[in-house]
């Protein structure tokens, strides 16, 4: 555990994008990722009113995709992930939710509950996927560091995330998620 900590606060020099987290907690908390982002002080918990305005806010109903343009919200106002069991996403999502709604495209959950089911990601490895496609790739790396599988979602995804990270439209989004994930055509 300290090795961890002295890892993640050894490379100061990244850039350290203002990450917040809105928790239901509806998970197990020894399996809470958003805690344990707080806990490293990557992320900072907030309510739904704390929302900033113009920050970017991961929805998986949104109807726009994250793009690499989305990067300038970030870096100036933050990235806001919501933390709730899958089960009970969707009420939840339907309440009004400030900020910029953008979804995630398709990609392979890496951690061990989940793993390589499309779409079915934690809080860490939406926030670290989000982070790789609008290019902080070394932030998305530190926040991955916080779990032995981390490096195993970069390997399921990898291509992808470098594909969605070039992609200037949601058309170019969609159309990479049909080529990787067809079976999200249905």
């Amino acid at each position: 555990m300290e090795e961890q900590r002295e890892r993640i606060s050894s490379n100061s020099s990244l850039i350290h994008p203002k990450l917040m987290t809105v928790e239901y907690r509806e998970d197990d908390p020894a399996k809470c990722t958003s805690a344990k982002m707080a806990k490293f002080r990557l992320a900072r918990s907030i309510t739904l009113n704390q929302i900033p305005s113009r920050s970017i806010v991961l929805n998986p109903f949104a109807p726009e995709a994250l793009l690499n343009s989305d990067a300038t919200a970030i870096q100036q106002t933050g990235l806001v992930v919501i933390d709730c069991s899958w089960v009970n996403a969707t009420p939840h999502f339907k309440r009004k939710i400030g900020g910029i709604q953008r979804r995630l495209p398709a990609l392979m959950a890496g951690n061990p509950t989940n793993y390589s089911k499309v779409g079915a990601l934690s809080s860490l490895e939406a926030s670290a996927a989000a982070f790789f496609i609008v290019g902080l790739h070394d932030y998305s790396e530190k926040l991955l560091s916080l779990y032995k599988w981390g490096g195993t979602f970069m390997s399921l995804n990898i291509n992808v995330l470098n594909d969605y990270e070039k992609a200037q439209t949601q058309t170019e989004i969609k159309s990479l998620e049909l080529d990787y994930f067809p079976q999200i055509a249905s």
